[in-house]
């Protein structure tokens, strides 16, 4: 067994090596030489001076530091939103005393952050003098729910202030988990109306995109009752409710939302198609009598055994024949594993029990629920959402 240099052990003290006990393939120890040889000042140097490899390298390079510098970036997008510089330059170019007006913000500090929006592609140059949007900040003009998360985060931004703490468990209450205290209780435990408020709206901002997307991807035409679980006030299933006319719709949620999602679904016609019944999954029955159960970013709120108690109550009320559909961000895919691994991973950890989950992760609770025929499908945001079907 090895032993430290010195009486504390850091990472700076661990040796070359990986102890003995652990063995490495024929192709981790190809990957391990690849990145000892990657780590290596001098190779480092000479990559940066030989032409063929310049570009990698310098790619290698910005890469790095802009993981370095990935919190100021994400101050300058969340000044830019809240100071109202997008919505101003989204009306058309602006000079910046006119901006000055509209922001509240002194001249040089304004023009400062304009740089540093433009340099983030949110905003951009134009002639005179003016500034007007970039090409990011077009697309993400045209995303308000994008635009409800960035606000959103200034809750996130605190609560990984130190992340050490939050991994070890050290950390004081996160604010993230205060704002979703509706995921574990109600009774004595029932959020406030307010906080019922402003988790419905921003779940209604930021849920279009998603319902967009999985209504794309799946064809709920083919399915004559769907119950949406912790639909929230109904953003998606007034998606389903477009591209499956003939379905009868049901949300189920926690009474205050299920209210207030019977009041926003009224407002919008729906109310004769889509009826919203509230409960508590860990305590009551789900509605039966469905062929369509969706489950759409809820399974990773919560921790293996509260998901194990869902799956169960979706598979008794499915009918014979029935099918249980998960949409949500999920772990081991290259292309997305930023967003689930690194961004929603940190984020459930700062909200409290919630995980992300491979699509193996997912066949094994559903399982242990009596779901016997488990589907992994395509869609067209896997990145965001990925789909998996289930049938007993």
């Amino acid at each position: 067994m090895w032993m430290a240099d010195s009486d504390e052990a850091n990472s700076q003290d661990w040796p070359d090596t990986p102890p003995p006990t652990l063995a490495l393939t024929l192709g981790d120890r190809l990957r391990e030489a690849v990145t000892r040889l990657a780590a290596s000042p001098r190779l480092q140097a000479w990559a940066g001076r030989f032409p063929l490899t310049r570009p990698l390298a310098r790619q290698q390079m910005r890469g790095l530091f802009d993981l370095c510098a990935g919190f100021v970036y994400s101050q300058v997008l969340y000044a830019f939103v809240t100071a109202g510089l997008l919505e101003a330059l989204r009306a058309g170019p602006r000079r910046p005393e006119e901006l000055t007006r509209h922001s509240g913000l002194p001249e040089p500090a304004l023009r400062r952050l304009l740089q540093a929006a433009a340099a983030l592609g949110l905003a951009a140059p134009r002639s005179r003098g003016r500034f007007g949007l970039g090409l990011r900040g077009a697309a993400l003009a045209g995303n308000p729910g994008a635009v409800a998360m960035i606000r959103h985060h200034r809750l996130l931004y605190g609560d990984l202030a130190d992340p050490l703490a939050l991994l070890r468990g050290e950390a004081p209450p996160t604010q993230i988990g205060r704002y979703w205290t509706y995921v574990e209780g109600t009774g004595a435990d029932a959020p406030a109306p307010d906080a019922v408020q402003a988790y419905s709206d921003l779940m209604a901002v930021s849920q279009a995109m998603i319902a967009e997307a999985v209504t794309r991807g799946f064809p709920f035409r083919r399915y004559r009752r769907i119950l949406d679980v912790g639909g929230g006030t109904g953003t998606f299933l007034e998606h389903v409710a477009q591209t499956a006319p003939g379905a009868a719709l049901t949300l189920f949620d926690l009474p205050p939302v299920a209210t207030a999602a019977a009041d926003r679904m009224a407002h919008k016609r729906l109310g004769d198609r889509l009826r919203c019944i509230g409960g508590d999954f860990t305590a009551d029955s789900l509605p039966s009598g469905h062929d369509l159960i969706t489950l759409v970013r809820v399974v990773y709120d919560h921790d293996d055994a509260t998901v194990l108690t869902l799956l169960k109550a979706c598979r008794a009320a499915l009918d014979k024949g029935g099918s249980l559909l998960i949409a949500e961000p999920m772990s081991g895919r290259p292309a997305g594993e930023r967003i689930a691994d690194a961004y929603f991973s940190f984020y459930l950890l700062a909200m409290g029990p919630g995980e992300i989950r491979s699509p193996d992760a997912h066949g094994a609770l559903l399982r242990q629920a009596g779901f016997g025929r488990i589907t992994a499908l395509p869609g067209p945001m896997p990145d965001l959402a990925r789909l998996i079907l289930a049938r007993p």
